[in-house]
């Protein structure tokens, strides 16, 4: 059972500087050490809990367009697209729908592109925000357990202090 602590006189204790004079993160873990309050959830969580469903959408077309499968699907479309336009199609007695150069298809590569790049940046960016929370949460993890480490090492001192102290009573 943990009781609570002044952070002031916790942030004098263990890191010997003033609350005040501590980063908002040094304070915001000084004031949960005291509350003897952490939370535990990751950084997939937070980001998650503040996720749209414009921004799985956006997750979900980086992953499909960055994937090997859709490059290879896509090369497979483009040479059906080009097999066919080149001459499968005079052979069958049809004229080509999109004839050499294949203006049609670079409009489609172009419309294609223009789309799915900021959709791949949208995902690029919340990525982006999910390490930043996961580093904010490693370093508070991280100066916790210092800080930790620091109360548990001062009161191993006090019991050594005291332990000596009741040896030179007794003699010892």
């Amino acid at each position: 059972m943990t009781h609570a602590v002044d952070p002031h006189k916790l942030a004098r204790d263990l890191l010997g500087r003033d609350f005040d004079e501590l980063e908002a993160d040094e304070q915001r873990v000084i004031k949960r050490v005291a509350a003897g309050t952490f939370t535990g959830r990751d950084a997939d969580e937070l980001a998650q809990a503040h996720e749209t469903w414009k921004d799985r959408l956006a997750d979900r077309v980086a992953a499909v367009g960055g994937s090997w499968s859709f490059i290879v699907g896509f090369g497979v479309v483009l040479v059906v697209w080009t097999g066919l336009n080149s001459g499968a199609l005079q052979a069958m007695g049809f004229g080509p729908f999109d004839a050499y150069p294949f203006i049609f298809l670079n409009l489609m590569l172009s419309m294609l592109a223009a789309v799915q790049a900021p959709v791949i940046l949208m995902s690029q960016n919340r990525q982006a925000m999910k390490d930043r929370i996961t580093a904010r949460h490693d370093y508070e993890v991280n100066l916790r357990t210092q800080l930790e480490i620091l109360r548990l090492s001062h009161r191993v001192e006090a019991l050594a202090r005291d332990v000596r102290a009741l040896a030179e009573d007794r003699g010892e």
